[in-house]
């Protein structure tokens, strides 16, 4: 299921929500963890776990750009700046597990917006993947269909 989308101004909030059958600590380590960080989002990199810490993300030419945490609960809430935007990850209990539930608030829409959103979709699938032992496949394959249709829902926002 696409990602709710809800207009913002001149851009939009995203909000996925996931079930995900493993308890939070599980989770949460995918998302704090570095080296299980690696396995989802390979760029990003925890440097400072708390609020005002910093994650980097390796823009894959020497440079790093630095993101501020800016809301931090151990096992609950993970938010962090995201260039001119913000993301956020927050776990819940659920009966069968953990919700997740990551927004990302987008302060204008642009052209690269569905290519962002199609790509979380992707890496939060792989997550589901890792915590259930499963090989996720081609991500490329995944990608494609889910970049056409956010690419259809940003239009439609317009």
């Amino acid at each position: 299921m696409l990602a709710n989308i809800t207009p913002n101004g001149e851009g939009c909030i995203a909000e996925f929500r996931r079930i995900l059958k493993h308890p939070i600590k599980e989770v949460w380590a995918y998302l704090t963890d570095n080296e299980k960080l690696q396995q989802w989002f390979s760029e990003l990199r925890v440097e400072a776990l708390r609020e005002g810490g910093r994650i980097l993300f390796d823009m894959q030419n020497g440079t790093f750009e630095e993101m501020t945490i800016t809301s931090f609960e151990h096992n609950a809430v993970l938010a962090f700046t995201w260039g001119e935007d913000a993301v956020s990850f927050e776990l819940h209990p659920a009966q069968e597990g953990t919700l997740l539930v990551m927004k990302e608030t987008i302060h204008r829409i642009t052209p690269h917006t569905p290519r962002d959103l199609a790509g979380w979709h992707v890496c939060l699938d792989v997550i589901a993947s890792l915590l259930d032992g499963r090989d996720f496949g081609s991500r490329e394959k995944v990608w494609k269909p889910l970049y056409e249709q956010y690419k259809e829902a940003m239009d439609a926002l317009k």
